[in-house]
């Protein structure tokens, strides 16, 4: 079996890392060239940044500080936020980026994953999808979860596959920074009917977390922000009980 991943993900605003809930009520979190280079140092798997508002605010994601943290980070680095055209991706693959995570851009225009998937790979283009439950199902959103869409999260997400889209990372709104766990009976539908990897996103909270989205929701990886910026879990513990539960990890 393929060894599960844990990745802490960098939000960034006014570049600086802050963390929500639900999206909303933000608050500092440290500075994002000392975080990424410790996850690093700590055995993070992957590393994913996203500029929170560039999309809503209709600016290009901070180059600049994209090259700062990939010549402090020996791991891979995803980066979503503003991108529009494959000439963004391209700045930003420049800059260190070794994945772009597209969202609004790709629920405006779905082409984009084709073109981004034909140009660089499957490998490079990651599908971000923030969704929330309503009455009429999972319904995927725009500009950080700003703007509901009618887009379903299973129908678009399998679009998205067939277009090219390497990797999808999922993150529940109604989880998002509440800490009650991940959204583990969408992520292990997700998993079931997507054949590329499913990345969970939004909930964690304690360790039993990641093992449930891996073992219950059928996961690829595990995406976390406050739980790693504030020091209520540590990579290296984290990986060690989850080891202990049976569940493969890559060791530093």
């Amino acid at each position: 079996m393929l060894a599960k991943r844990i990745i802490p993900c960098l939000d960034i605003k006014d570049g600086q890392t802050v963390k929500g809930t639900n999206f909303v009520n933000l608050r500092h979190a440290g500075d994002p060239v000392e975080l990424a280079r410790l996850y690093s140092d700590q055995g993070a798997d992957e590393l994913v940044f996203l500029d929170i508002t560039a999309s809503h605010e209709g600016r290009k994601t901070f180059t600049t500080l994209v090259r700062r943290i990939a010549a402090n980070i020996s791991i891979p680095f995803t980066v979503g936020g503003g991108i529009y055209e494959l000439a963004d991706v391209e700045r930003l693959l420049e800059a260190g980026a070794d994945k772009i995570s597209i969202n609004s851009a790709a629920i405006r225009r779905p082409q984009l994953v084709e073109e981004i998937a034909g140009h660089f790979g499957s490998q490079v283009c990651v599908l971000a999808v923030d969704a929330k439950q309503t009455s009429a199902g999972w319904r995927c959103c725009l500009n950080g979860g700003r703007v509901e869409t009618d887009k379903d999260l299973y129908q678009w997400t399998y679009e998205a596959q067939e277009r090219g889209a390497g990797e999808v990372l999922f993150t529940s709104m109604d989880h998002d920074g509440v800490k009650t766990g991940y959204a583990n009976e969408a992520l292990a539908r997700l998993s079931d009917e997507l054949s590329i990897p499913v990345i969970a996103s939004g909930g964690a909270g304690k360790m039993g977390h990641f093992r449930d989205a891996f073992l219950q929701g059928k996961v690829d990886a595990a995406l976390a922000a406050s739980v790693f910026h504030f020091g209520e879990i540590h990579i290296p513990e984290l990986k060690s009980y989850l080891c202990a539960c049976g569940i493969p990890m890559r060791q530093v």
